[in-house]
């Protein structure tokens, strides 16, 4: 794998987003329409206690993703009445169109007292081609359970001969590296499945072997098939010192697949990294793969975890 970078093509400061939100364009999500490509992602306003709420928003390229045509003005998905999963944020989301509806993964978060937040997968439907979703209910539809208990989150659905795959993140342990700082999350990859795109199945392992140590953290896989396989990207760090130290920050991982459950990971070949200087140097993370007229682009967030924007890559031919 080769990837040719095309530079930072979206900045959030430089555009009035509903919400009052200013900065941060997270975990970019591309739909490809007829006319225009959709890329969703996650923003920020501050609440009435300075504290963030993430939200959903989008922005629409030309199918050249040189040119804005537009951006959300309007509440895309609402977030959570007191006490729901996802009353205090959506990030990341996931869209997938199917048949005459898409559908939104989302991941939504709630702050907690003893750790920081715990999230949930939740459900939204859209029948006006994206413009806004309506949850399928009030909770989620994956959430914690007996062997993974907390932290559910990043989905990423495809379908593939009549059943539902989602690749998603759940929490294995919140650790305290440090006396005198908040424990920290570590989160691994995981496979489930499903026939109605609702109820889903799940395999219970991870499936991405580690390559730092045990407390690698990895989130947000994409999957896309070519040349008779599956190829997955995902971002991946240290548990502890990330804010601050670029080489525990994220990068991205690759793996590949036969049969869309097992995985080899072979890192060596993931053919991106992060540049020598600028705004992708510090840290790669939060990519989402997708194809157009013929061709395999990815999107990504780089220095602090995306607050002034995401870039793309084209893959070499």
């Amino acid at each position: 794998m080769k990837w040719t970078k095309l530079g930072k093509i979206f900045d959030p400061t430089e555009h009035a987003l509903a919400n009052n939100c200013l900065g941060f364009a997270q975990a970019p999500q591309a739909l490809v329409m007829d006319d225009r490509v959709r890329v969703y992602f996650s923003t920020r306003e501050r609440d009435s206690v300075g504290k963030y709420l993430s939200h959903v928003a989008f922005v629409d390229f030309d199918k050249t993703m040189r040119n804005v045509l537009d951006v959300s003005r309007h509440t895309v998905i609402a977030l959570g009445d007191l006490g729901c999963f996802d009353e205090h944020g959506i990030f990341p989301v996931h869209v997938v169109r199917d048949g005459d509806r898409i559908l939104a993964y989302t991941t939504g978060w709630n702050r907690k007292v003893s750790v920081s937040a715990d999230a949930s997968i939740g459900l939204a439907v859209s029948n006006d081609n994206g413009l806004t979703f309506q949850k399928h209910g009030q909770g989620p539809v994956l959430s914690a359970s007996l062997h993974e208990p907390f932290l559910i989150g990043d989905a990423f659905v495809m379908l593939r001969e009549g059943l539902y795959h989602m690749w998603y993140i759940y929490g294995t342990e919140w650790r305290k590296f440090s006396d005198t700082e908040p424990p920290d999350r570590v989160y691994k990859i995981a496979h489930a499945w499903s026939t109605d795109a609702i109820n889903w199945h799940r395999d219970g392992r991870p499936i991405i072997a580690d390559k730092l140590n045990a407390h690698e953290c990895q989130a947000l896989p994409t999957v896309f098939q070519l040349n008779g396989r599956y190829h997955m990207y995902f971002c991946y760090r240290q548990a502890h010192g990330f804010r601050k130290q670029s080489d525990s920050a994220y990068r991205l991982g690759y793996a590949f697949s036969k049969d869309l459950v097992n995985w080899e990971r072979d890192d060596s070949q993931a053919g991106i990294d992060v540049s020598d200087d600028g705004w992708d140097s510090q840290m790669q993370c939060y990519p989402h793969t997708f194809q157009l007229d013929g061709k395999v682009y990815m999107l990504y967030n780089g220095n602090e975890f995306g607050r002034l924007g995401f870039g793309l890559a084209v893959l070499n031919d």
